[in-house]
């Protein structure tokens, strides 16, 4: 693997690539192969034994997804990696792997409606528990740790309200109890955001955001330190989520791109939560660099950017977001987000609907909010379209 000398994220993405072969090309090829050969028996046979480095078979490991991994570990500041057949297979893999009967975990309430059923539905039935904390007052988590408590599992930025985990805080407390600290990165992306430089342990991405960043291919990835990696890569060495090679090699080459992203993702989506906010039927407006989002002096502290994601309220409920959504020209409706393109969405149906009421309530996820990927396109441009459909709804 040829790997900069460089501590710049820009750098570091473009230029780690695996070696050049024999037919010296620039672009990394493709390695679509099911298996790889050896050179004898005794190869064979210390390559199965771990006792030499090599690849195998692609379910294990494949040279486009060696060189993913190991670009996002240095983005991320962090030793080890497994890539994934998507993000939620990274979540249930890291799970699976480090927890055992009897174990809980305890993990923010505001969480992917997905990963909300892996603790409420799956892990149960394996004799695994779960605690939620809220974001209100930290200091409450003190008194939820248990001697059965195993790690803590946190999103920041939250989906879809952008809400935020004070990282360093959670980082010192995870320190206090001794527990594995897990972070879900996605919505920041590690070019925005290095939970490891706040003691992090895990960190996890799905690709299929913006790691991929134009809505192609479904893939995650889990990085962290060695020895909670190590588990993990055994784990689904053996269950078998592995990620293709044809995605891992596309993951790879938009990470080139990824610091400029970014980029333009945070500066369009300001601007398009600043003009949202001035809108008189918009009735709040979430966005981390918005000076009135509640943890604003938070985001600046431990991110570089907003991101792209932000979410609004209109007036009018549930009847004046679809209203809303429907009369969207050039905006998407679908469920993914961290697109080049902007996508809106309704959570409280689609992303977060297996949660109850109740559930969605207690985490700002209300009947009329609708979450904005913002994209890429001229920001004069998104601001027309939702401002043509705000308009239209009102009628």
């Amino acid at each position: 693997m040829d790997t900069p000398d460089s501590q710049n994220d820009d750098t570091t993405s473009i230029r780690t690539q695996v070696e050049q072969s024999g037919q010296r090309e620039h672009a990394v090829p493709m390695f679509l192969t099911s298996s790889f050969t050896f050179n004898d028996a005794e190869q064979a046979r210390a390559l199965f034994a771990q006792e030499e480095e090599g690849n195998i078979y692609s379910r294990f490991t494949n040279p486009n997804v060696e060189e993913f991994v190991e670009k996002m570990c240095a983005l991320e500041e962090v030793e080890e990696g497994l890539a994934t057949a998507s993000g939620m297979a990274a979540v249930f893999t890291t799970f699976a792997a480090l927890l055992e009967q009897g174990d809980e975990v305890l993990a923010s309430r505001y969480l992917f409606g997905s990963t909300h059923k892996l603790l409420t539905q799956v892990f149960p039935k394996w004799g695994i528990s779960h605690t939620y904390g809220d974001l209100e007052d930290l200091t409450e988590w003190e008194d939820l740790v248990t001697p059965d408590t195993k790690f803590v599992y946190v999103e920041t930025p939250s989906n879809p309200t952008v809400d935020l985990i004070d990282l360093e805080w959670m980082g010192d407390f995870c320190d206090r109890h001794d527990l594995i600290y897990i972070v879900d990165n996605c919505f920041a992306s590690p070019v925005l955001q290095k939970p490891a430089r706040y003691g992090a342990d895990i960190i996890i991405h799905s690709a299929t955001k913006y790691i991929d960043g134009q809505g192609r291919g479904v893939g995650g990835v889990v990085v962290g330190k060695e020895e909670y990696l190590d588990p993990i890569q055994s784990f689904a060495r053996h269950s078998g989520p592995a990620l293709s090679p044809f995605n891992a090699w596309m993951f790879s080459k938009s990470l080139e791109t990824l610091d400029v992203r970014m980029e333009k993702h945070s500066r369009n989506a300001l601007d398009v939560a600043q003009h949202l906010q001035s809108r008189s039927d918009v009735k709040f407006v979430r966005y981390p660099f918005l000076e009135s989002h509640p943890q604003y002096d938070l985001a600046k502290k431990q991110m570089q950017g907003g991101g792209g994601i932000l979410s609004f309220a209109v007036e009018g409920g549930i009847e004046r977001g679809a209203r809303f959504l429907d009369a969207l020209e050039m905006c998407s409706l679908t469920a993914n987000l961290g697109d080049s393109r902007t996508i809106a969405t309704h959570p409280a149906s689609t992303t977060h609907s297996k949660l109850t009421e109740e559930e969605r309530r207690a985490v700002g996820i209300l009947p009329g909010l609708v979450r904005i990927s913002v994209g890429l396109e001229a920001a004069e441009d998104i601001k027309a379209d939702l401002d043509q459909a705000l308009d239209r709804s009102a009628e």
